[in-house]
């Protein structure tokens, strides 16, 4: 057996030829094989070696370990009788780890692997009129080796050096221990045979392609808000809003209050004045342009007269205001009030310090207005 595995070791190493490449990848795809060698056959078989052949498919579950399932088949002949027929065919489950390593075409792998042989035997047994006869049985076959696998590009080669121990069934034992000749039995359960056989291996559909990372894709203005107002710039026509600013839907800043002042009453009168009407027309487009907009309809006086009176009076001419707003298409929904506050909130002093009247500040505080509420 030792002159066996010599002579198979320098097959392999004649065939194994490493040329430097490009690293290899992973290809997960199902490929097929199939491989010629030669099986250099146990002494005890009494059989002449013999070339066989292989077919498996098998794939690579990731980038150093792939699984076939093979078949194969030889034929050798007697020692004693070449005429006599002695067929071997058989299936092998293999696993294999690849040692892959960048910058290499060529890489070394091992082999695993567990099956079943069958054999067809003719044996002379002269002068029975029934020779010869033929036997046929299987066995459990575990198979271990090494190899190495190149890549051509389209296909892969694999050259490859395997000993197989195929355990011996009780018939075939029997017929050891009978042997005329023990010297040959050397008390083994198992014929070992040495495979070298160089292979090929064919993925099967399209090569696979690295997935394209899409191309970057420059921001729209529809996703951007520079000033971070909450508008995006595409529809922002006020991209220099300040924070703390109220802004419309448009991006640009809108009162907090919309003073309408100009819109004044004649004295202990709540009916609008011809001068008053171009005023709230403004505020009314103010409020068309920012739909999302709520507002309260309040009415403030002066300090003259009694606290009920000018209470009353704000009231009288905040609902005139809210009345004229709601009869040229404002929702009253986007409304508040109409709500009256008197006298209560001056925003400018109705007396000067030296307790004289203040026209000027009198007449700021006879005002009427919008508040802006979100």
């Amino acid at each position: 057996m030792n002159k066996k595995l010599l002579c198979a070791a320098m097959l392999i190493g004649g065939l194994g030829v490493a040329q430097a490449a490009g690293a290899q990848d992973f290809d997960d795809r199902w490929y097929i094989t199939g491989s010629a060698g030669f099986n250099l056959q146990d002494n005890d078989r009494e059989t002449r070696n013999a070339p066989f052949l292989a077919l498996g498919v098998g794939k690579f579950i990731n980038p150093n370990w792939s699984f076939d399932a093979e078949l194969n088949y030889q034929n050798p002949h007697h020692d004693a009788n070449q005429d006599l027929n002695w067929s071997q065919y058989g299936i092998s489950f293999d696993a294999r780890r690849h040692f892959i390593r960048e910058g290499r075409n060529w890489n070394p792998y091992l082999l695993m692997g567990l099956g079943y042989q069958r054999e067809e035997i003719e044996t002379d047994n002269f002068p029975n009129p029934n020779s010869p006869f033929e036997e046929k049985e299987g066995a459990i076959a575990g198979k271990f080796g090494v190899g190495l696998q190149g890549d051509l590009g389209r296909v892969s080669i694999r050259t490859e050096l395997a000993y197989r121990a195929v355990a011996i069934d009780d018939t075939r034992a029997q017929l050891l221990n009978d042997d005329p000749f023990p010297e040959r039995n050397d008390g083994e359960d198992w014929f070992g045979d040495v495979l070298a056989s160089v292979g090929v291996v064919i993925p099967l559909g399209p090569e696979p392609t690295a997935p394209v990372a899409p191309a970057p894709v420059a921001p729209s203005c529809a996703d951007m808000d520079s000033d971070g107002d909450g508008v995006n710039d595409c529809d922002d026509k006020c991209p220099g809003s300040q924070a703390g600013q109220t802004i419309g839907p448009d991006g640009c800043p809108v009162p907090v209050s919309i003073d309408l002042k100009g819109v004044n009453f004649d004295f202990d009168k709540a009916t609008l004045r011809p001068d008053a009407v171009s005023i709230l027309n403004e505020a009314i487009e103010i409020l068309k342009r920012y739909p999302q907009l709520k507002v309260e309809v309040a009415g403030h006086t002066d300090s003259k007269g009694t606290d009920a009176y000018n209470q009353s009076l704000s009231e009288r001419r905040a609902t005139t205001v809210y009345d004229y707003l709601t009869s040229n298409g404002i929702d009253s929904g986007r409304l508040v009030g109409p709500n009256g506050y008197g006298e209560s909130r001056p925003i400018a002093p109705n007396t000067n310090d030296d307790g004289s009247d203040n026209p000027e500040g009198r007449a700021r505080n006879r005002r009427t207005e919008l508040n802006v509420q979100n």
